[in-house]
């Protein structure tokens, strides 16, 4: 069974393990190979575990050790037409390693078929992935979106397994110190989910099957664990469902210091 590990997530930067210690892939490499390579490490997944590498979206908390880590380790790179087409403008691209383009109709990779959507963000094509393992499970990967558009619920609903960004409380962005312009294009359908935005849907998820949530890419200015945690446990207990029977909540650690995953 497959387990996904939250390396990193957060601001400062993302990248995320999905698969077993024999295959898997990363989504994500934003923070540099050798913490990436620790950190994969710590967790007992050999680098040879990783298949793939998927990446979201161009912007540098995604990508910072991209280049040097599919250098050192010839990882092929997926991810959308636009998102490669920047990525090659910012000289992340090699000519030896292969870089493929996903869409909806998915492809194969680590004994997992994965396909992408888009996702509603200031960038050049991003993009969540919907993964099914060898075994059925199904996992739905969906950060750094302004908003839930159809085309997203439509791919996190009937999912086991949800990693949905809870990225600020909208309370401590406006009376933060973030200039007046970042914080609009924050809380605009093209920056980044609000605590209470990601709580509306998660109810939705779990009366249609989702067991599995995980809060993720956590804004270190604009929130904390504890208010992601409790905004998202009082819109699913407002709706009659239970901690611990109906649903397991789990938050993205900056840093994950316990090295463990989360079976789905």
């Amino acid at each position: 069974m497959a387990r996904i590990y939250p390396l990193f997530s957060g601001s400062s930067g993302n990248s995320y393990f999905v698969g077993s210690a024999d295959a898997g892939i990363l989504i994500d490499v934003g923070r540099s190979a050798k913490q990436i390579g620790d950190m994969l490490s710590a967790c007992c997944i050999p680098i040879s575990a990783v298949k793939g590498i998927f990446i979201t979206h161009e912007h540098t908390d995604h990508i910072k050790g991209l280049r040097v880590f599919t250098s050192k380790y010839k990882i092929p790179i997926f991810s959308s037409m636009g998102t490669l087409q920047a990525l090659e403008e910012l000289e992340q691209l090699q000519r030896d390693i292969s870089a493929v383009v996903i869409d909806h109709r998915g492809l194969e990779c680590a004994d997992m078929w994965i396909s992408s959507f888009p996702t509603s963000h200031d960038c050049m094509e991003g993009i969540g992935f919907h993964i099914t393992t060898a075994d059925d499970r199904t996992l739905c990967f969906a950060t750094d979106l302004g908003c839930i558009t159809k085309q997203v619920y439509q791919n996190l609903e009937g999912s086991d397994f949800v990693v949905l960004e809870s990225n600020h409380d909208i309370g401590m962005l406006k009376t933060g110190s973030y200039p007046y312009r970042l914080k609009q294009r924050i809380i605009s359908d093209y920056g980044h989910l609000s605590n209470i935005a990601c709580a509306e849907v998660l109810p939705k998820l779990a009366k249609k099957g989702t067991s599995r949530f995980l809060l993720a890419h956590l804004s270190h200015e604009n929130n904390t664990p504890e208010i992601a945690l409790q905004t998202s446990l009082c819109a699913l207990t407002m709706d009659g469902l239970r901690r611990g029977f109906d649903y397991e909540l789990y938050i993205a650690p900056r840093e994950n210091i316990t090295y463990t995953g989360i079976l789905f």
